[in-house]
């Protein structure tokens, strides 16, 4: 008997979920525990099993799509089975597939359903019979309102298949790949290659050559007002190549290097294509060195004007200054000239994230800031006495992680959260330690971690900071932390403070272990000191607290004894 698959809910917090990957097709066999999809939510993407053997009767999801959790995604059962009792009631999107099988061709449309179109009252554009179909900006994360065009990997012309990918799409979590699901020819591009569009805005129209796909642009119901643009010469629609020389925002309108041939059919990145506009240089002119021979910023900034266009220049000056009236000879000072140069990128969806989410903690929490020096010596003797012997590698870090697991303990008050009409006071210690990415900032928590040894603590801290980097992190690996620690002292840094990640009522940063001169019984001698900055809630925390606190974790750390009992 056939069974419907429903998102599963994949975290605490999640409330739906993005289908990134299909790994099997309609019609394919499935066994229990084989790889279905790939689910992306707000924090990670993962494996999602099926846990039934059958055949795949219906995908309910395109890939790029969000649904919200329990929503039907797919049906399980025995091949040939009618599932279409299953569906009828549930939220299940239509699949593009079916959708495209159910929608009569334009030879087969009933004289009656055209009769009754004809007699209504209200005149509107019947776009089911034009044989084109609209790619939209789709859903790729619950967070995600727009996504940035990073490439596209055919043109306007092209011919494409249902599994191609048609462009990368930059969202706030990373960069992901954009299908069509159909099968044609590529007619319109509605966004440039660098700029962003509105979720479910046009993008892309594919379908028979030679169709007339503006009654699609005029009817475009949802868009982000993208189809309405005028599109650049390469991406004019209905089906009909753009005229060689058609005006491109690339062609040049100041001084032109020689060549009048348009050059908007050039393949160049966005940036290369707007500095030749400011330069006036056209970029038929120019050789490409990236792969391809695409265009990039480099070919612009290094590129000489021909001889002949430099020969074209000259007479058009002379002719200018024939007629211009003699003028005295100015006087000549010393000039002091130099270029100004400066680079530009998008911001990417996942530093748009972190930057509200950062602006929202630092302008709705109170923050204040209390820092404490610690004598590291015996900490430092103590890390290469353990390293003889433990199983794997002990940081500085993991000596910090320790010490302020076993201080929450003792000043429940900084393992607090405000909620609102209450703060919650946890009993449990989930430390967060943020982990730098190329995209930006990542939190994985180590769970109960006062009840962990350092060897434990060390190993999880290198598991996650790998997963981190290789972008496999589960959103359950990042969840329910209750304390955070920002440690920067690999990097060498005196001293700093840290925004707080909330709803975390405290985050500690950690700096570098500096050997300075300090006094120890009477005498200067040398030291190593290190510089932590506690960043407290003021709404929750007193600055009395704070520095108990920092006191404790001080006398932890400068007799690291202490915290193994």
């Amino acid at each position: 008997m056939a069974e419907v698959v429903k998102m599963p809910k994949m975290s605490d917090t999640m409330t739906e979920g993005v289908l990134a990957k299909w790994h099997k097709k309609v019609g394919d066999k499935v066994k229990s525990g084989d790889v279905l999809a790939e689910i992306e939510t707000d924090k990670a993407t993962m494996d999602f099993e099926s846990y039934q053997d059958g055949t795949l009767l219906y995908i309910g999801v395109e890939e790029g799509n969000a649904v919200p959790v329990d929503a039907i995604i797919a049906v399980l059962g025995k091949e040939g089975e009618d599932y279409k009792a299953l569906l009828e009631g549930g939220a299940a999107p239509a699949n593009a597939e079916e959708k495209k099988e159910e929608k009569p061709a334009a030879d087969e449309k009933p004289a009656a359903a055209t009769a009754e179109k004809s007699a209504s009252a209200k005149p509107k554009v019947d776009t089911s019979s034009i044989p084109a179909t609209v790619i939209r900006m789709p859903l790729l994360s619950d967070t995600m309102t727009e996504g940035t065009i990073e490439k596209w990997n055919f043109k306007v012309g092209d011919k494409v298949k249902a599994d191609d990918s048609l462009a990368d799409v930059a969202t706030d979590k990373a960069t992901m790949e954009v299908v069509g699901y159909e099968e044609g020819t590529l007619l319109y591009i509605g966004v440039k290659e660098g700029e962003a569009a509105q979720v479910n805005g046009i993008i892309a129209i594919v379908g028979k050559e030679g169709t007339d796909i503006q009654p699609l642009l005029d009817n475009a119901d949802g868009g982000d007002g993208t189809a309405d643009a005028a599109p650049a010469a390469e991406e004019n629609g209905g089906g009909s190549e753009a005229p060689r020389g058609a005006t491109s925002d690339a062609a040049p309108t100041a001084t032109s290097t020689g060549s009048t041939e348009d050059d908007s059919r050039v393949k160049a990145s966005p940036l290369a294509r707007k500095i030749a506009k400011d330069k006036g240089i056209n970029l038929n002119d120019v050789k490409g060195s990236a792969e391809g021979g695409r265009i990039i910023k480099k070919d612009i900034e290094n590129f000489t004007p021909s001889a002949k266009a430099a020969e074209t220049a000259k007479p058009q000056e002379a002719a200018a200054s024939a007629g211009a009236p003699a003028a005295k000879a100015p006087v000549v000072l010393p000039t002091y000239t130099g270029e100004e140069k400066f680079t530009e990128r998008n911001v990417t969806q996942m530093r748009k994230a972190i930057s509200r989410r950062l602006s929202e903690s630092l302008f709705t929490a109170p923050h204040f800031y209390v820092t404490m020096s610690i004598d590291m010596d015996q900490a430092i003797a103590a890390r290469n006495k353990m390293n003889e012997v433990a199983p794997v590698k002990i940081s500085f870090n993991d000596f910090v992680v320790k010490a302020v697991a076993v201080s929450l303990k003792q000043h429940p008050a900084i393992n607090s959260s405000f909620q609102g009409d209450t703060i919650r006071t946890n009993e449990h210690v989930h430390i967060g330690v943020a982990v730098a990415v190329d995209e930006g900032l990542l939190v994985p928590v180590i769970k109960f971690a006062d009840g962990k040894s350092l060897s434990h603590i060390s190993q999880e801290v290198k598991e996650f900071a790998g997963k981190a980097k290789g972008k496999k992190l589960q959103p359950a690996e990042m969840e329910g932390s209750t304390f955070t620690i920002s440690n920067l002292g690999m990097f060498g840094v005196d001293e700093f403070t840290a925004i707080i990640n909330t709803p975390n009522a405290c985050i500690l940063a950690v700096s570098g272990i500096q050997q300075i001169p300090v006094v120890k019984n009477g005498v200067v001698v040398p030291g190593n000191v290190m510089k932590v900055t506690l960043s407290s809630d003021h709404r929750v925390v007193d600055g009395a607290t704070a520095a108990a606190f920092l006191q404790t974790l001080k006398s932890l750390l400068e007799e690291p004894v202490r915290m193994m009992i």
